[in-house]
């Protein structure tokens, strides 16, 4: 947890944002924020995660390698909150996300394939939505990172309330100028809601994380912000998110290989998480000896 969100959370309770260090971009290593975040969420109903949805995930992957397209997702399950997983696409521009939907709807063979698969899944989830981001730079810090090196993500997003854009704004960038003095190396990559639930005024936040080692490390670098700022500057943090933030909520989500559909470098960076071999078939039993008549 950064300083950022325990500064949110002593002051007003609970919030919704999503800060990353580096997020996807179309057909490529995955290394830059893209300009359109699209973050499909599937809830499954008890009983119903884990290697079940694992298995009819396999099958939209698979029809995905067969037409080998050009617009890679990575999938990920819940470690904490509700039971669900997160499958998260980035395009350049809204037009470029236009394009890959109609140019799935006119392939024939892809669509027969997630129209089949999508009827088996449907008996593991109890609920689905969409929501799509527009990338904010201005409120956003860090240079990028390897991302096939991540296991994690934590993301927060933080609901804004009506009408106090601007003093959320200036909270953001208070950090983000904190951050690059007192902690260089932190990072994250901001977005606002553009459509789906709360457009506009839900921001969202990625962490990727390497190990949880990395959330222990985020408490040195709060000690180093408050530091950097100086207690006036906090205090005043304090009050813009006290103005500003309705709610706000963090969770942990962690990559999923075996329903992902990750681009080739990915596989070349750790082959062995995202394009693990398939276990040998087991041995068969050796005969018994015979008994002695």
């Amino acid at each position: 947890m950064n300083a950022f969100l325990r500064l949110t959370l002593f002051s007003i309770g609970t919030t919704i944002a999503l800060s990353a260090t580096s997020l996807y971009a179309q057909d490529t290593e995955f290394s830059q924020p893209p300009n359109v975040l699209v973050i499909a969420r599937e809830y499954t109903k008890p009983g119903k995660s884990g290697a079940l949805h694992e298995k009819s995930e396999s099958a939209y992957v698979k029809a995905m390698e067969a037409a080998k397209w050009p617009v890679n997702y990575i999938a990920m399950d819940s470690v904490s909150g509700v039971n669900r997983s997160l499958f998260v696409y980035g395009y350049p521009s809204f037009d470029a996300w236009e394009k890959d939907n109609a140019a799935q709807a006119k392939n024939p063979t892809l669509s027969a394939a997630n129209d089949c698969a999508w009827s088996v899944e449907g008996d593991l989830l109890a609920s689905t939505d969409e929501s799509v981001f527009r990338f904010r730079p201005d409120l956003s810090a860090g240079a990028g990172l390897e991302l096939a090196d991540m296991r994690y993500f934590e993301i927060r997003m933080y609901k804004i309330k009506p009408g106090h854009d601007q003093e959320w704004e200036e909270l953001v960038k208070m950090y983000v100028d904190g951050y690059k003095k007192a902690a260089p190396d932190a990072q994250w990559a901001a977005y606002q809601s553009f459509f789906g639930a709360n457009n506009g005024g839900e921001f969202l936040a990625i962490t990727p994380l390497k190990s949880l080692a990395d959330v222990d490390k985020g408490f040195s670098d709060d000690q180093k912000f408050f530091a950097a700022i100086g207690e006036a500057d906090g205090k005043r943090a304090g009050q813009l998110a006290a103005a500003c933030i309705e709610s706000m909520q963090e969770n942990l989500f962690h990559f999923n290989p075996k329903m992902s559909y990750p681009s080739n470098h990915f596989k070349t960076v750790d082959a062995a998480f995202w394009a693990p071999k398939p276990a040998a078939a087991p041995k068969p039993a050796a005969p018994a000896p015979a008994k002695p008549q």
